[in-house]
């Protein structure tokens, strides 16, 4: 797998009740990543890569659902796992990060860990990748955006900066999940979208998402009143 970024943003929501909203996005230049990187519920996010266990992130968002500390849950995990020098495994839950990259990842790898996020990546051209991801998102955090558009600009900086080495291989994808503690509240189904094979995938997924979060207006619009 290539970079990903996992966050945590806390908000007021319309009842003054304070609340988490996560997001995790990834993109890489294989086909199908969302089908295996990026993991998130109203407990936390996770992004699974390098020789990718997805185990690990099915695992690890159940592990916070059920109450463990998010460096707990994917330490543990990792310390079950034979492969654990060759898996990168990061992510966030209400008060903590984790991230890991193992010692047989492929270069050139890395992480870094901010308050509220995490970022990684392996077989990236260089450590500008992450820390544009990183720098990117940061620059515009808790902004006025919604969440899933700022982590589409945080992958597209990473993906300026070089993103992944293998320009030999065309066929790309990327993928976005956010979600939030207003159990109540469904999340509008354009806060988890993929984009599966494509050879421009940052930007089939800034479409996608513009698209999508159209149609969804335009729906709630025609039947707001019961139409």
């Amino acid at each position: 797998m290539t970079f990903s970024i996992c966050v945590r943003e806390r908000y007021t929501d319309d009842d003054g009740a304070d609340r988490i909203r996560y997001g995790v996005a990834v993109t890489t230049r294989l086909p199908g990543v969302g089908t295996l990187c990026p993991f998130a519920s109203a407990d936390g996010a996770v992004a699974t890569q390098s020789l990718v266990n997805v185990d690990l992130g099915r695992k690890g968002i159940e592990y916070l659902a059920d109450g463990l500390a998010v460096d707990d849950a994917l330490e543990a995990l990792l310390n079950a796992d034979e492969g654990k020098p060759q898996r990168q495994l990061h992510g966030v839950d209400a008060d903590g990060t984790f991230a890991f990259s193992g010692d047989e990842c492929n270069d050139w790898y890395g992480h870094v860990v901010g308050e509220n996020y995490t970022v990684a990546g392996n077989l990236l051209t260089g450590e500008a990748v992450i820390d544009d991801t990183a720098a990117a998102y940061e620059s515009d955090a808790h902004g006025d955006a919604p969440l899933a558009e700022r982590l589409i600009d945080a992958l597209a900086a990473g993906h300026a900066a070089g993103g992944d080495k293998r320009e030999d291989l065309a066929v790309q994808s990327a993928a976005l999940q956010v979600t939030n503690t207003e159990h109540e509240t469904d999340d509008p189904y354009y806060n988890d979208l993929r984009v599966d094979a494509s050879e421009t995938p940052v930007a089939d997924l800034r479409e996608t998402y513009e698209t999508a979060k159209r149609g969804y207006e335009a729906v709630m619009a025609k039947y707001a009143d019961g139409e």
